[in-house]
C-alpha cells in the first residue's frame, strides 16, 4: 500500500486496515499512541486482536456494511474525535477502513454554513 509522506507528520492517530482487519499501515502517532500495544509492529496483525468484544463486533459490521462511523471519547483528559469510514481501491474494490482519532479542544465551535447569514462567533 503506497501511502503519502505526509501522514507521518500529520497531528491526527491514522490507521489503516484492509477489508479482513489487517492492519496495513499506522502513521507516527497512531504507533505512540499504541506503543503499550505494540506501535508500528501492530501494521500486519489482526485489529480484532486490539479491540474488546464489543468494539470488535462493531468494526465487523463497518468492515461487512462498508458504513462510516464517528464518535467522540473522552481517555486520560483528552476528547477525541474518532473517525471511521471505508476506503476503495483504484478499481473500485473495497479496501478496509481507514480511523482518524485527532484531539478535540476543550470548547469546539460549531459553525452552521448553510443559513446564508454571517457565521457565529466562537
Amino acid at each position: 500500500m503506497q501511502v503519502p509522506t505526509w501522514l507521518d507528520g500529520y497531528s491526527a492517530s491514522v490507521t489503516v486496515c484492509d477489508a479482513d482487519g489487517t492492519i496495513l499501515y499506522m502513521n507516527r502517532l497512531a504507533a505512540r499512541t499504541f506503543a503499550a500495544d505494540g506501535g508500528s509492529a501492530l501494521v500486519g496483525q489482526s485489529l480484532f486482536a486490539c479491540h474488546p468484544a464489543g468494539a470488535a463486533a462493531e468494526l465487523r459490521r463497518l468492515l461487512t456494511t462498508h458504513e462510516p462511523n464517528s464518535y467522540t471519547i473522552e481517555k486520560k483528559g483528552q476528547r477525541k474525535l474518532i473517525s471511521q469510514a471505508p476506503w476503495w481501491h483504484e478499481d473500485g474494490s473495497y479496501g478496509g477502513i481507514i480511523e482518524v482519532s485527532m484531539v478535540l479542544p476543550a470548547v469546539l465551535p460549531h459553525f452552521v454554513r448553510d443559513s446564508g447569514g454571517p457565521a457565529p462567533t466562537p
